[in-house]
């Protein structure tokens, strides 16, 4: 039996079930991947919106992150919400100088339309893009970064989630330092049920990376496994429901 990679997901929970952490842990364990978490904050939320987000200490947050590697180790990190500054600095600490993938979904907005990341918090972002193998904002995340010049002058890579864009087909863009473009295209599956598709995408690379799949490898098969789960939702709930990650073989 091959040893499965350890993924640690650092992000908030979703009480739902659709996004967040578990999200993740559906995502890593379908895609034959060990989970690991580091809760950032719990909300109330479901299909409709979020309600209520607690987020938890800094230091609550550390001691996850320092447990896991401690004694199981990791072989990517996905980071999702982080719920404050604070957290997004401690994250920054305990990851920096990690020779492992690094995933970073710089998560502001629920799908839901609920804000999930303050002014100062977003401002926070800088290290961890810095540190990251792979950012992936979507339309209004890249947007709010400073849009596509300023992600270039930063010199990182990231992927551009064209999910969020009008038009029957959704374009997803990788760009990286000294490299051109990659775009991936693909007919846009009509469905309200989208909730988690940012968590799901984010993590399901962090996984290829995690498993040593290329870059543009781990992006290819991770969308094909949201397209699949886009196709495969239960139909829960009344609002943007959540995929059928359950579903995907």
């Amino acid at each position: 039996m091959t040893t499965p990679p350890r993924i640690l997901s650092i992000a908030g929970s979703d009480s739902s079930g659709g996004a967040g952490i578990q999200a993740d842990i559906k995502t890593i364990t379908m895609l034959g991947g060990y989970a690991m978490s580091a809760i950032t904050a719990v909300t109330a939320q479901n299909t409709l919106g979020v309600t209520m987000v607690e987020a938890l200490s800094p230091a609550m947050v550390a001691a996850q992150i320092d447990a896991c590697l401690s004694d199981i180790g990791a072989d990517a990190v996905k980071i999702g919400m982080l719920g404050s500054p604070e957290i997004a600095a401690v994250v920054a600490e305990r990851l920096e100088g990690l020779a492992i993938p690094v995933v970073f979904d710089p998560v502001m907005i629920a799908t839901s339309g609920s804000v999930l990341a303050d002014e100062a918090t977003i401002a926070g972002f800088e290290r961890l893009m810095a540190l990251a193998t792979l950012t992936t904002p979507n339309v209004p995340e890249l947007a709010a970064l400073g849009g596509a010049e300023t992600m270039t002058d930063r010199g990182i890579a990231y992927l551009a989630k064209g999910g969020d864009a009008e038009g029957p087909v959704v374009e997803d863009r990788l760009a990286r330092p000294g490299a051109e473009d990659f775009v991936w295209r693909s007919d846009r599956i009509e469905t309200r049920h989208t909730h988690g598709t940012g968590c799901t995408l984010s993590s399901a690379i962090a996984t290829g990376l995690g498993q040593g799949l290329p870059l543009d490898e781990a992006i290819a098969r991770a969308r094909t496994f949201v397209r699949a789960a886009l196709i495969a939702a239960p139909g829960f709930g009344a609002g943007h429901g959540p995929m059928g990650h359950q579903a995907v073989r």
